[in-house]
């Protein structure tokens, strides 16, 4: 299934080479930066935004089911990569650089099938389940996906259906399957909530202690 039909008219290369373009009219400075930011910067930056969606979980009422959340983003992009593979044994689309010439490749090594995108399928995984936690850091690392997707444009090295196929598999893995990873894992994150390690799931405990003594000590002083 490798020889799929691009050609000039169609609008998938040609939106690749009109992104792709800036990159061959851009300052290499700015190439090096959309290359790191792409490769690495964006998945640094949603593992960060994961981390700060887990601080704010253990805060919440529900922490338990909160954290579970939380923690189903990495596993949901691992899911969906490994969902990943078989696609891309069965489309077996080459990099865009090996059917199409004068592309500018930011970044060398990419030997494998284009479609769909891992790096947009991880992205885009992570922020779609951390949505589902907290609201505004989600909408934040949506946005991150979004950019790192057309970042793998920009570098040569997808197509954007690529990209686009990744945003798809992402979310679908991300919202069809967090009830059932919730259902495993909430009982998990319960079971340390209520064990030496509660403090990685939970901070309501404490918080709670620290009201309840406070009435204590305004009511010894009223009876003094």
């Amino acid at each position: 299934m490798a020889e799929l039909a691009w050609d000039g008219s169609n609008p998938d290369v040609s939106l690749l080479y009109d992104i792709n373009g800036v990159a061959e009219r851009a300052p290499h400075q700015a190439d090096r930066a959309v290359e790191l930011i792409g490769e690495y910067g964006c998945l640094g930056l949603l593992l960060l935004l994961a981390l700060g969606c887990w601080l704010t979980a253990r805060r919440r009422p529900d922490a338990p089911e909160a954290v579970a959340a939380v923690l189903w983003a990495p596993i949901a992009a691992g899911v969906a990569v490994l969902i990943n593979v078989p696609i891309r044994g069965l489309v077996e689309r080459p990099r865009p650089f090996v059917d199409h010439s004068g592309l500018e490749v930011l970044v060398d090594g990419k030997n494998d099938y284009s479609f769909v995108s891992d790096h947009a399928t991880l992205g885009m995984s992570i922020a779609v389940a951390l949505f589902l936690v907290h609201r505004r850091l989600g909408a934040l690392a949506v946005l991150v996906a979004l950019f790192q997707g057309l970042a793998r444009v920009y570098m040569g090295v997808h197509y954007p259906s690529d990209v686009l196929g990744g945003f798809a598999l992402g979310t679908a893995t991300a919202l069809l399957l967090a009830p059932l990873a919730l259902a495993l894992l909430t009982p998990v994150t319960s079971a340390v909530a209520r064990s030496r390690l509660r403090s990685l799931i939970t901070v309501q405990e404490r918080s709670a202690e620290g009201a309840h003594r406070a009435p204590l000590g305004k009511d010894a002083d009223l009876a003094a």
